[in-house]
């Protein structure tokens, strides 16, 4: 019975998920895309850089919110610091939280970026008229920027996971993210004994 429930939790979250991923993916590529067109080559490297960074500090709460300890919060919780259920919820929930900031953002930044970096070596061979593809190039300095930042931001993430969960746990408790995962296994726990 439970493993039935279990195996239709994980349809329902790969459904939404993936409904999640095309529908950003959609809304992300549209607008950098139409941006990026209209743009002369320094604005559209600096947006380039806006994605590599949005994919890098995703990452950093995927690898945060999955290392962090959920008992550091629980003291905070007591006390009825802001933030501090939210933090929890959120370890509570790491696989799906992780999933969707290193996933499903990183991947469409991913190529997002790759899709801007084409855009821009086209760009620089027209204004140049350089006559060979620097596409390459661009291409293998985009995948060096964003592959080295997240392999930074893995080890500052790891470092600093509790802070990173503590600051996005505040964050998101003034748009009332949701707690009910909290109040449920508090009712498990109590209907335990």
């Amino acid at each position: 019975m439970k493993k039935n429930l279990n195996r239709k939790e994980e349809l329902k979250w790969f459904i939404t998920i993936s409904v999640l991923a095309f529908i950003l993916s959609i809304i992300f590529s549209f607008i950098s895309n139409n941006a990026i067109t209209v743009l002369s080559v320094l604005p559209s490297i600096i947006i380039l850089i806006i994605v590599i960074a949005i994919g890098i500090f995703f990452d950093i709460i995927g690898v945060a919110v999955t290392v962090a300890k959920e008992d550091e919060f629980h003291a905070r919780a007591t006390k009825k610091i802001k933030g501090a259920k939210t933090s929890i919820y959120l370890i509570r929930n790491s696989n799906k939280v992780s999933n969707i900031c290193a996933d499903v953002i990183g991947d469409i930044c991913g190529v997002i970026s790759g899709a801007i970096s084409a855009s821009i070596a086209m760009k620089i061979m027209q204004e140049m008229n350089l006559d060979f593809n620097i596409e390459f190039i661009i291409s293998a300095l985009v995948a060096s920027l964003t592959i080295g930042g997240k392999a930074l931001g893995k080890g500052f993430a790891k470092r600093n996971s509790g802070k990173i969960i503590n600051t996005l746990g505040k964050l998101l408790s003034k748009f009332n993210v949701e707690e009910k995962g909290i109040k449920e296994k508090s009712n498990e726990d109590t209907s335990n004994r």
